[in-house]
């Protein structure tokens, strides 16, 4: 069973040496992003370079970096899913030396009352996926560590936002109607598919992470409302947060 899979009394067999040689330190923060059109209206807006390059059979990810008041911040385009989400995590980490890593995107709200017009600080994420049962031993939630010290920088710059449990899926076709109101009656306030994977693998390997949601789709009592996602999903605002954590932490 999947439970079973936490093994820290034997070695990994795969080493990332022999994909992308000795670990490099270039970088100490970096964004991960969801959104292509906030991809993209970094790379058209900064002075961006490539750091390096995420290697794979159906295509590469680069990894690119820019300059913000003089401290270089690198970034780049996350697949979805926890399984990739997690190991692109710590791919970049080796290449580039990044230990605190800013991730933002879009989420499926479970209370539309709670989360209309405000970000979500997680603090607890749901383990409805597979990566985190490789890196963090069994349990129902994982803690989101840097929750505390996010929601004091959402203070100090006015930023407005909910704080609560959210839940990690594999599955977003299988977010059915019983698993809804059983996450809802455990608090959590919204539905994504990277974080307990992200912060599993970053808590194994001793990184930091900050992450914050905006709820786009609703998955409510009377239905399912999609109305809100494409603005969540590319809302620029979330950059500009994100720009203002990485001048903080």
């Amino acid at each position: 069973m999947i439970v079973d899979d936490f093994d820290i009394e034997t070695q990994p067999i795969v080493d990332l040496e022999c994909f992308y040689g000795k670990p490099k330190h270039i970088v100490d923060k970096c964004l991960i992003l969801f959104s292509k059109v906030i991809h993209d209206q970094l790379l058209e807006s900064r002075d961006c370079s490539i750091l390096g390059e995420i290697g794979a059979c159906n295509g590469n990810i680069p990894i690119y970096c820019f300059t913000l008041e003089g401290e270089k911040i690198a970034f780049y385009l996350s697949g979805i899913g926890s399984a990739v989400a997690s190991e692109t995590c710590y791919d970049v980490h080796w290449q580039t030396g990044a230990t605190r890593f800013i991730m933002f995107g879009s989420c499926g709200s479970l209370d539309r009352e709670s989360t209309r017009g405000r970000y979500i600080i997680p603090t607890e994420s749901y383990r409805g996926e597979g990566s985190s049962y490789y890196y963090a031993a069994p349990a129902d939630y994982i803690s989101i560590r840097n929750a505390d010290r996010l929601s004091a920088i959402f203070d100090e710059i006015g930023a407005p936002y909910v704080k609560g449990r959210v839940w990690t899926t594999d599955s977003m076709l299988r977010e059915t109607v019983g698993l809804v109101q059983k996450r809802r009656r455990e608090g959590c306030l919204a539905v994504e598919m990277e974080l307990a994977g992200v912060q599993a693998i970053c808590d194994f390997y001793g990184l930091e992470l900050y992450d914050f949601l905006e709820a786009g789709d609703v998955l409510g009592e009377s239905g399912y409302d999609t109305s809100g996602l494409p603005g969540a999903n590319h809302d620029m605002g979330k950059l500009s947060l994100a720009l203002e954590i990485a001048r903080r932490i």
